[in-house]
C-alpha cells in the first residue's frame, strides 16, 4: 500500500494505492536502473566532524555559559566557516546537556551537568 498525500494547487489530496505482490513485481521489472560506473566521492576525513563536535562541547563545558555571538565567534575560529559554526550552535540548541535562554540581546548557551 502506498499512501500520496498533499495539494494539487490549492485541492488537498490523500490517495491510497492497494497493489498486491503480482503488481510489485510488474512495476519493479519495468524499472530500469543503469549501473553508472562508480565514481568516490570526496569525504571529510573519519572522524573529523565527531571530534569538531566533542570540542564544541568543550568549549561550552568550560564555559559553564556564554552568550551566542560569542560562542558563534569561538565556533567559526574553530572550524573557519560562519556556516559551520552556526550548525554546531543549531546542534547545541538540540541537545539534551544544553539549556538555551533568551538573554537580554542574546541567547544564553548553558552547560548541563
Amino acid at each position: 500500500m502506498v499512501r500520496i498525500r498533499g495539494t494539487f494547487g490549492d485541492w488537498p489530496v490523500d490517495l491510497t494505492i492497494e497493489l498486491d505482490e503480482g503488481d510489485w513485481a510488474r512495476l519493479g521489472a519495468n524499472l530500469q536502473v543503469s549501473e553508472a560506473p562508480a565514481v568516490p566521492t570526496p569525504t571529510k576525513p573519519a572522524n573529523q566532524d565527531d571530534a569538531l563536535w566533542e570540542t564544541t562541547k568543550d568549549l561550552l563545558r568550560k564555559a559553564g555559559q556564554i552568550s551566542g555571538p560569542e560562542l558563534l565567534s569561538q565556533l567559526e575560529a574553530l572550524t573557519g566557516s560562519t556556516g559551520a559554526g552556526k550548525r554546531l550552535l543549531v546542534r547545541l540548541r538540540h541537545s539534551s546537556q544544553v539549556k538555551v535562554v533568551s538573554g537580554s540581546d542574546s541567547p544564553l548557551y548553558s552547560w548541563i551537568d
